[in-house]
């Protein structure tokens, strides 16, 4: 069975536009959301989760990757999308989470990673060795082959775990490939330093380098496999700001990509871009958009809209509460937004609501969070919402109950936000243009 991820570089061989976006989330309403997005098209959806999120330990998600497959078609059954459309990936594969540990056992646990997500039916796998462990020199820069190296050592254990797979059911469909990474690491920028393109150069160096190491363990016939490269192509957000693509800086780099017709771009960080430069991005062969926290930022404005809803209309003692239950947890447990989140009190605060790098969504899994919003759901469902309120802090849900389109349901309303997002990527990948 062939990859359908394959079909992008073929499609744009005929000057077909053709991109797909890469959703990388672990939020239960999030991907039914975009599963119920998705319903409108005929193309696959990807959903990815990153080695620090599903990983062999559980991750932060308690999840390993078989269980994360589980997870997903879970959601899809239950929103009847059809799981043969879902390609699963993983995000970061390598030594990412272990990088403090000895080249040996870090490289032992990427490996076993990376076996796992195969067999678990992950069809698209992002090799990236670019990280240091904890015997490469402090002082010098990580070198290419040594990047390389890793990468094929990785990209070896897949096709052993794919083998055995194929063994059970000739017809098993291979799962494809993305080296490279971009600077800095998955979760937004940490810092307001300018972003410097990928040159021309290190691009054509990660694939020489890539494709010399394959030759040289034996695996050359699995170069066909590799469909995309990440490159930073100017793109990122942080704590407060959005760096927009610019197709002028980037275009010595996207222009080298044309020399190279089985390959695409992957961005990653392309959340909170304009659509627009969206649609530009996959013309000039970014053509795998990733994004995350985007998804969850627009969940959470949803939550923080029918918790505006919530006080105007549910007596005090019977509130939710959800945004100050998500203070109270973010507060009780800061690890994972003391590192992002700088400033005075006041700033911080405000950071923990609405920064784009969304470090909240690490705390959506927690029981108190999804108690806050089961109770939050329960007490919009109970209520009769005003027409005129509706349209004050949900003006687009507004529209779309109104024309019929969206049921007045808590969850409806909700993830018609995260679908709004979807929209953005629809319209940058799709051949036509959706109304």
């Amino acid at each position: 069975m062939r990859n359908p991820l394959l079909d992008i570089s073929e499609r744009r061989k005929s000057g077909i536009h053709s991109g797909l976006p890469s959703y990388c989330t672990a939020n239960e309403l999030a991907i039914e959301a975009i599963l119920e997005q998705g319903k409108r098209f005929d193309s696959p959806i990807l959903i990815e989760g990153t080695a620090n999120q599903i990983n062999q330990y559980g991750g932060y998600t308690g999840m390993k990757p078989q269980d994360f497959r589980d997870y997903v078609y879970g959601i899809a059954d239950k929103v009847r999308f059809d799981r043969e459309r879902i390609i699963l990936g993983g995000d970061h594969m390598g030594p990412l989470v272990w990088s403090n540990l000895p080249e040996s056992e870090a490289m032992s646990r990427a490996r076993e990673l990376v076996r796992l997500c195969v067999m678990a039916g992950f069809k698209k796998i992002h090799i990236d060795t670019s990280m240091k462990v904890a015997d490469d020199s402090k002082s010098e820069r990580l070198r290419d082959d040594v990047i390389a190296e890793r990468g094929a050592v990785l990209l070896e254990e897949c096709e052993k775990a794919y083998q055995e797979l194929s063994r059970n059911n000739p017809n098993e469909m291979r799962p494809v490939y993305v080296i490279g990474s971009e600077v800095p690491i998955p979760g937004g920028t940490q810092n307001d330093e300018g972003l410097t393109v990928t040159s021309p150069k290190d691009f054509e160096t990660t694939l020489m380098t890539y494709k010399r190491k394959f030759e040289e363990h034996g695996i050359s016939e699995r170069w066909q496999d590799v469909i995309a490269v990440v490159v930073q192509p100017g793109v990122e957000f942080g704590d407060k700001d959005i760096h927009p693509y610019n197709r002028n800086d980037a275009a010595s780099l996207t222009s080298t990509l044309r020399k190279y017709p089985g390959f695409v771009f992957e961005g990653h960080s392309t959340d909170y871009q304009p659509p627009e430069k969206l649609r530009e991005m996959v013309e000039d062969g970014i053509a795998i958009l990733k994004v995350g926290p985007a998804l969850t930022f627009a969940l959470r404005e949803g939550l923080f809209a029918l918790s505006m809803i919530e006080r105007e209309l549910v007596p005090e003692n019977e509130r939710a509460n959800f945004i100050e239950t998500l203070e109270s947890v973010m507060l009780a447990d800061p690890s994972n937004w003391q590192k992002h989140y700088h400033g005075s009190e006041l700033e911080k605060h405000i950071a923990r609501k609405y920064s784009y790098s969304d470090r909240c969504r690490y705390y959506f899994s927690l029981p108190e969070i999804k108690s806050s919003i089961t109770k939050l759901f329960a007490n919009i469902d109970s209520i009769e919402i005003p027409d005129g309120m509706l349209s004050q802090y949900m003006p687009r849900q507004h529209k779309r109950v109104r024309d019929g389109k969206l049921l007045m349901r808590a969850s409806a309303l909700v993830k018609d936000c995260v679908m709004a997002l979807c929209e953005d990527y629809n319209y940058a990948v799709s051949t036509k243009i959706y109304d």
